[in-house]
């Protein structure tokens, strides 16, 4: 597959695609009923329902009944622990295997024309990005997970929190499921924009930012407490009246989600002539530049506060206005507050 017809390749390598990133149309004025329509299937496939039917299987096959869940008994815990392991090692690792240790499509659709295994670097754990980002996954990424759901399902289990079925309130629940992608976003973004503040990024979210060129194991690859900031999205069905269906959908849009921002290629080849989008290149772009792109694009929170990047030259020019503005006002009370030292 000629991945020209669909973009550019600079001179080191790197690729970019020929449109500029463009946030979904859900939040704009006017409305554009056809655009949206046309979107409408991506919000749901592949990723969003593939997510949402994890949370059934896990649901129906993997947790005990409600009963069980009442007491924090070490063997349904540690089997969920295990499950949640195996399925991230898989779910992660088919990326990993087909795109960086196959390179079954090479370097096509690869926004960055490096690969991290060949990159040693000191800021990782032997100096190996995979390995360190491997070890904070499986180190601390998948306790905190699996801490969250079984306190999630504890609250659930003894009655703490409102437990809806789906028989009484269908069509609440229901518009509760749809709006699992819009959640994330919020609270994401939040976030997100919190921990890029001077100090919590210093100590806590540079950690993620040390993998410049992300690839699969980078996704969850975080300081703890970014990774119990981020993954802790799914308590917030403890505070709105849900399902635990519902907040199991919403942990593991969170922790499954975080892969398709961080593969490092615009498209997934299937077959010759077939292949899907990742949806990556506005998080890509944030891991490049670093201060823009603080969400993923779904709703439009960076186009707002001024730190949209879509690829483009012009995004570009806009970007490097406005880190000058930021190092004059910088540098104007750097002069102000030596200048009050002096008198």
């Amino acid at each position: 597959m000629d991945d020209l017809k669909y973009g550019t390749r600079n001179k080191r390598g790197d690729w970019s695609p020929g449109e500029p990133a463009a946030t979904a149309p859900l939040f704009v004025f006017p409305p554009q009923p056809l655009k949206f329509l046309r979107w409408l299937p991506s919000y749901f496939l592949p990723y969003n329902l593939l997510f949402a039917l994890s949370a059934v299987v896990w649901w129906h096959w993997v947790l005990p009944e409600p009963e069980v869940m009442k007491s924090f008994a070490w063997g349904w815990i540690l089997k969920l622990f295990i499950i949640n392991c195996i399925a991230v090692f898989v779910f992660y690792g088919v990326f990993e295997l087909r795109l960086y240790a196959l390179r079954a499509q090479g370097s096509r659709f690869k926004y960055n024309g490096k690969w991290p295994s060949e990159q040693r670097s000191k800021a990782f754990f032997f100096e190996r990005q995979n390995v360190d980002n491997m070890m904070r996954v499986f180190g601390t990424g998948l306790p905190i997970w699996t801490t969250i759901q079984v306190a999630i399902l504890y609250a659930f289990a003894n009655g703490y929190v409102p437990w809806l079925t789906f028989a009484e309130n269908p069509w609440y629940l229901l518009v509760l499921a749809l709006l699992v992608p819009i959640i994330h976003e919020t609270h994401f973004f939040i976030l997100h924009r919190t921990i890029h503040w001077g100090p919590l990024y210093k100590w806590v979210h540079s950690v993620h930012h040390n993998s410049v060129n992300p690839s699969p194991w980078s996704s969850l690859s975080m300081h703890p407490i970014e990774q119990l900031g981020y993954l802790g999205v799914a308590l917030w069905h403890l505070i709105v009246p849900s399902n635990p269906i519902l907040a199991l959908y919403q942990l593991h849009f969170a922790g499954f989600g975080a892969i398709p921002g961080h593969i490092g290629f615009d498209k997934v080849e299937i077959t010759e002539g077939a292949m899907v989008d990742s949806h990556a290149y506005i998080h890509y772009l944030h891991h490049k530049y670093f201060e823009v792109n603080y969400g993923d694009g779904l709703i439009p929170f960076d186009k707002w506060f001024g730190t949209f990047h879509d690829g483009s030259r012009e995004s570009e020019a806009r970007m490097q206005a406005r880190y000058q503005r930021t190092k004059q006002r910088a540098n104007s009370k750097a002069q102000a507050k030596g200048a009050v030292t002096a008198d």
